[in-house]
């Protein structure tokens, strides 16, 4: 490494992103950190789906998967789309994809 590579203990200081940003992080990946959820948002990497699918697939009650759809809502890491009486649920963009194919891959990876 040069020394025009090598960053000061300032530099570093001052390029952290604000608390308010971390915390905001910290909180997204919270929601991660059900397996639940996980497995929903799995399901819906592969294709939109409704709440009674979700619950089918998961062997879960409808009930159960609405509380971790409003959860995931509220992340904002899926939307849904009212159809008739329904709600067909997919993942809110692209960003969420990228981050459920990173943390696979690394969790994946042989060390």
């Amino acid at each position: 490494m040069t020394d025009d590579e090598i960053k000061s203990i300032d530099e570093v200081r001052n390029s952290l992103p604000d608390d308010d940003t971390l915390y905001g992080l910290a909180e997204l990946f919270k929601v991660f950190g059900d397996p639940t959820r996980a497995k929903i948002m799995s399901c819906l990497a592969l294709r939109d789906l409704y709440v009674y699918e979700l619950a089918d697939i998961l062997g879960m009650s409808a009930s159960a998967v609405s509380h971790q759809l409003r959860v995931l809502r509220g992340a904002k890491l899926v939307k849904g789309s009212k159809l008739g009486k329904e709600v067909k649920y997919c993942l809110d963009d692209n960003h969420v994809v990228k981050i459920m194919e990173c943390g696979l891959t690394h969790i994946n990876e042989v060390r």
